[in-house]
């Protein structure tokens, strides 16, 4: 045992721990042979390749040596040249010597002075040991490039060059008489430009950097140009020795001359040789240089084409951010410019654009615009190559925005390419601000490490969803995310533009409470008392805040929430804080004076005197008296439970902390006294009751939490079949279920996972139970079974395949009991050859709807936002023309909302998601929009945080009077922040036709116009063809026929003239009961009752629009819609432990189905 312990002491440790593990000690005394292995071929010539060729950084140094060895033999050259004087005479080394002047006046050519010349012997020396290296390494350097065929390697350019140069120096060494043997050494720059060329080469690849192509071209056709002239310099004054004697100098002089195509004459070649020289130098000049200009105009046309690059200077000196797109169109560009340089921050910013297409023409354009070309650089490549994305300098850029192409018709491949962009620009510069846009929901969870997410399909349908409940919802958020100036339509005659596009110019802006003038005064009060007194005196509309420890945003916190200083404060206003001057009322006494006779109310939407803002980014607020108003003015009582009340004098003062007796928790967890009540006699089947909660089965990765409405137990899948029985009922149309409420119909080509978010917003659990409208899914394509196994948990959703151009369908889901038709865009539509013909199948079948359905509130989405000029489109409107003229007036003043006035947009009744674009462009300055327009949307929903809403302004509620009482109002009684009306008015679009139509010869005007006085349209859509001319003369044609005839022979020289016009009246009610009976003989055909259809009647005309903000004295109108956020009710339950179960309804608004949500105190 001691000899083997002996024998283990000699071995490595290592070795002892591996022996031990084997357990047999025989193998310790094996011999053991350590076998090295070689990346490559253990050769003498592989080895020499590797370092000579193969080594990048050894290849550079040796090709960097040969350089300076070219370039010396050059300037040894020179110097010979200089030292030579003919005149001492010349001949062979140690020969005698014969006189250059004895043969100066000859006319034959002394050849002697053209083969000998005088070398020092120093001179020689020196020529004599470069000639040797570069010999020696040509032939190593042809020896190891040998692959086969030696005439290959002897007959190339380069090696030619080098025999000629350095062989006749080897000779001169063993014969000494040819030491003075001409040896045309100036060829060796060629030699030298070889090398610099190849220099280049190796030096990209050894640091692993490119060079641009274009930089490489030019410095070889400047080489080029260099080798002609010095060749062609030391060829001529060497030849003209045999001639007259040039100087090196006057020989440059000449080539300049020459190649320049100037030609003074002044000096010229004496003798035949120099003469046939400065041929051959012009022909190569002619077929070298015209190569080497072609491949530089060439390259200088690609760059053109791919933009070039972002030098790492500019980069490291100026900011810029990356915009990544996969296709670069017009509407794009201008979109992202006219927003992001929106802020006068940024204007100092340069945007580098990285499309891997070509530039079409009006982008290229729009890109010479001096505004746009010296801030954009637009670089034709790819985000996935490390080469693109360094030309980019995307690792020193402020942030990037990587857009998905909308346009594809498979957006879930266009989602890849985004995620796979973003995914590249992650790894090259992981500090880089990555804001990405996402098309479907499931693909959001791959890019959730960017710092801001915009899912077009989640935004799309809850805001589709909640332009349902909330009119014009879409309009409010687009809005609200465009950069505006205030300014739009402010020279426009007609009042309602001015106000609208006024109140347009309102965003969403932040700043700290305890530096803001706005808020530093309510430190300590609750949030309601800040909001209210806040808008009161400044008009800005305090919606939400962040606490300092916390970094979630919360909406409309409510009473309970007290303001402090760290709090950060979100508010609605033309403009931020630090743009604004502050006019104190005291200072503008005397101004005010001017104004007394014009302090009431002069109009039916006047804006305020005290509301002057500027248009330039500054806003002259007045701060307004924030004395309490008298008691005895009045105010609206609280209604008691059992729907009775009576007023009070005034309505109650906002406190400035919560009082919990005059708010009442509203427990929607424990109060189920509205969902008691038994469903309609009509249907015998027994009460659904339904429960709160999140729904079991999310589509898709990465959906918000939000507890919703949901049925005890899960439909099966039969029974959301609307239009086909089951064993479980036998339903087969709309009308046998009896619903109570009108219905919501969404047309859709497939069931994508967006879909389920149309569906959680009208399903959330702040919705009154007995006011869900019941929701038809009209697809083109049969759903997927993991669709149907998300939405089977909701209460009275339904889906059936067909088509909007298909009018059994529509029948079938029940759009004659509908209340909203959503049309959502089509991916197949995509496919048009015509990039903006992919919404001509939509718009069409929406104008179809409109004349069979006139009632019927239509909403739809559009690829294309130009496109929604289509939209309830009327040949011989001349309004419509006449806004067609503002919008270009607009456009032209840069505006970036010229679309705003066309009457679709402004009623919410089209919405293109590209509107939506600002969003992400807005987060680069406002991190926050993106979280309060989810917020807002439904689409998340944070504990505290409010939600949004709408109340309708009935006539027992114009006793309040302005939107300030209201404010006050809402923020005493439920706590709740009101950001904006929409306002529905009656409007007489006038035809182009021009027909004397007279008030005083038909007193049925005045009778139309004072029912439009009192009846106003409920904000439906009033698009229909019959409505395109005379409004007047469409309705009660029988009336008006009565009329006439009792008139007889009073005005018989208009009688003719009343008679045409109401043959066309006539005219066209029977093109409408043509349609009606279209629409009833297909209802029979299905076995469906028509009495419904009936029903539907024409809408007078109306426009619609919102005003955000709008100031405190604007008056209430009959059917206003105010947009509120209301508080979270789970808070209070949260917060109240013994909440009681009482609901305190305040209902400003009627039973409007338009508008579901009561306001509960």
């Amino acid at each position: 045992m001691t000899e083997l312990e002996s024998e283990v002491l000699p071995l490595p440790p290592r070795y002892r721990f591996r022996d031990l593990l084997l357990g047999d000690q025989s193998f310790q005394s094996d011999d053991r042979v350590q076998v090295e292995f070689y990346v490559n071929e253990n050769t003498f010539k592989e080895r020499l390749k590797l370092f000579f060729i193969k080594n990048q950084r050894s290849s550079l140094r040796i090709r960097l040596f040969n350089f300076s060895l070219k370039l010396l033999t050059c300037l040894l050259y020179i110097v010979r040249v200089l030292l030579d004087n003919p005149e001492e005479g010349i001949g062979c080394w140690e020969c005698e010597k014969q006189n250059y002047t004895a043969f100066n006046q000859s006319t034959n050519i002394n050849w002697s002075h053209i083969f000998w010349v005088d070398r020092k012997t120093p001179l020689w020396a020196v020529q004599v040991s470069i000639a040797l290296i570069s010999f020696l390494e040509t032939m190593l350097l042809t020896y190891l490039s040998y692959k086969g065929n030696i005439w290959e390697q002897i007959f190339r350019i380069s090696f030619v060059l080098e025999m000629i140069n350095t062989v006749p120096f080897i000779i001169t060494i063993f014969w000494p008489p040819l030491r003075n043997l001409f040896i045309p050494v100036f060829l060796n720059c060629w030699l030298a430009k070889y090398a610099l060329e190849n220099m280049i080469n190796d030096l990209h690849r050894a640091i692993q950097r490119t060079q641009s192509a274009m930089f490489n071209q030019v410095l070889i056709l400047i080489c080029t140009l260099l080798c002609l002239v010095f060749t062609g310099t030391c060829g001529i004054q060497h030849l003209e020795r045999a001639g007259e004697k040039l100087s090196l100098f006057k020989s440059f002089y000449f080539c300049i001359v020459t190649f320049s195509t100037v030609g003074y004459g002044d000096v010229t070649p004496k003798i035949w040789p120099s003469q046939l020289l400065v041929v051959i130098m012009i022909c190569v000049a002619l077929v070298v240089l015209p190569l080497q200009f072609e491949e530089l105009v060439y390259l200088w046309m690609e760059r053109q084409k791919s933009g070039g690059n972002y030098s790492r200077h500019r980069a490291q000196t100026e900011k810029h951010v990356v915009l990544c797109v996969s296709s670069l169109k017009i509407d794009l560009l201008m979109d992202f410019l006219n927003e992001f340089y929106a802020h006068p921050r940024l204007q100092d910013y340069y945007v580098v654009i990285l499309c891997p297409t070509e530039m079409d023409i009006q982008v290229r354009r729009v890109l010479q615009i001096p505004l746009w070309s010296q801030r954009v650089i637009y670089l034709q490549g790819s985000a996935l190559k490390d080469q693109d994305l360094m030309r980019a300098k995307m690792d020193n850029g402020e942030a990037c925005f990587i857009l998905s192409s909308r346009n594809e018709v498979d957006r879930t491949a266009a989602d890849h390419q985004t995620i796979l962009r973003a995914w590249a620009v992650k790894d090259f510069a992981p500090n880089c601000p990555l804001y990405v846009q996402i098309l479907k929901p499931e693909n959001k969870f791959h890019v959730k490490f960017a710092d801001h997410v915009v899912c077009e399909e989640e935004c799309k349908y809850a805001m589709l969803a909640l332009n349902c409940v909330c009119p014009a919802t879409s309009t409010l958020i687009t809005l609200l995310v465009h950069t505006s100036r205030g300014q739009e339509g402010q020279e426009s005659p007609e009042q309602w533009q001015r106000m609208y596009g006024r109140c347009s110019g309102n965003e969403v802006y932040h700043i700290r409470m305890g530096d803001s003038k706005f808020f530093m005064e309510y430190e300590g009060k609750s949030f309601t008392y800040a909001a209210f007194h806040a808008h009161k005196k400044y008009g800005v509309c305090l919606i939400g805040i962040r606490r300092e420890e916390n970094k979630s945003i919360l909406l409309n916190p409510g009473p309970r929430h007290i303001m402090a200083a760290s709090d950060t404060c979100f508010y609605i206003n033309i403009t931020k804080e630090e743009n604004s001057a502050f006019i104190f009322k005291q200072e503008e006494k005397q101004k005010k004076k001017g104004f007394a006779g014009r302090g009431s109310y002069d109009g039916p939407s006047r804006l305020p005197v005290h509301s002057i803002i500027a248009s330039m980014g500054t806003v002259a607020m007045d701060l307004q008296n924030t004395e309490c108003r008298p008691a005895n003015s009045s105010k609206l009582a609280l209604p008691a439970e059992n729907g009775s009340g009576t007023r009070r004098p005034s309505i109650a003062p906002v406190l400035e902390l919560a009082d919990t007796s005059s708010l009442l928790p509203c427990d929607l967890l424990s109060d189920q006294s509205e969902d008691e009540m038994t469903q309609s006699d009509e249907e015998g089947s027994a009460v659904l009751e339904y429960v709160k909660g999140y729904p079991p089965n999310s589509p898709y990765i990465g959906s918000s939490p939000t507890l919703c409405h949901l049925l005890p137990e899960k439909a099966p899948f039969c029974c959301l079949r609307l239009d086909k029985g089951c064993k479980h009922n036998s339903f087969e149309d709309a009308k046998a279920y009896g619903f109570k409420n009108k219905l919501i119909i969404v047309s859709a080509e497939t069931a994508g996972n967006g879909l389920y978010n149309f569906i959680v917003p009208l399903r959330a659990y702040y919705r009154s139970r007995k006011e869900l409208n019941p929701i038809v899914l009209l697809l083109d394509n049969k759903p997927e079974h993991h669709f149907l196994e998300a939405i089977c948990c909701f209460p009275m959703v339904y889906y059936m395949e067909g088509t909007i151009d298909n009018l059994d369908s529509l029948l079938q889901c029940g759009i004659i009991y509908a209340d909203n038709l959503v049309v959502v865009d089509k991916e197949s539509t995509m496919s048009a050859e015509e990039d903006y013909m992919a919404d001509a199948k939509t718009i069409v079948n929406v104008q179809t709807m409109f004349r069979l359905f006139p009632s019927l509130s239509i909403i739809t989405e559009l690829t294309h936002p130009s496109n929604m000029r289509f939209m309830q489109f009327r040949a011989k409107d001349s309004y419509s023309l006449a806004l067609s003229k503002l919008e270009k007036r607009e456009r032209e003043n840069g505006s970036n909302l010229a679309f705003m006035f066309r009457l679709p947009f402004a009623a919410g009744r089209v919405f293109s998601i590209s509107m939506l674009d600002t969003l992400l462009y807005q987060s680069f300055v406002k991190d926050y929009m993106i979280t309060i327009t989810r917020l807002l949307l439904g689409l998340d929903t944070t504990p505290g945080s409010g939600y949004l809403c709408a109340m309708k302004i009935t006539e027992d509620d114009l006793w309040i009077r302005t939107y300030g009482r209201l404010f006050q109002k809402l923020c005493s009684s439920s706590a709740e922040i009101p950001i904006g009306i929409y306002r529905t008015e009656s409007h007489m679009f006038a035809t182009s036709e021009p027909h004397d139509i007279r008030a005083q010869d038909c007193e049925d005007t005045k009778d139309v116009k004072e029912h439009w006085g009192i009846k106003t349209s409920h904000h439906r859509n009033s698009c229909s063809s019959d409505q395109s001319e005379h409004p007047l003369l469409r309705r009660k044609s029988m009336q008006w026929a009565r009329r006439l005839s009792r008139k007889g022979n009073k005005h018989s020289s208009k009688t003719a003239e009343w008679i045409s016009q109401q043959r066309l009246s006539l005219y066209r009610r029977s093109e409408r009961q043509e349609l009606s009976e279209l629409v009833k003989n297909r209802m029979k055909h299905l076995g469906l009752p028509t009495t419904g259809y009936d029903e539907m009647n024409d809408h007078q005309n109306t426009l619609s629009y919102v005003l955000i903000n709008p100031p405190p004295d604007t008056r209430l109108e009959l059917n206003d819609i105010v947009y509120l956020i209301r508080s979270d009710p789970l808070a209070h339950v949260a917060n109240d432990g013994h909440s009681r179960k009482s609901s305190c309804s305040n209902k400003l608004g009627s039973g409007n189905p338009e508008t579901r949500d009561e306001t509960q105190l």
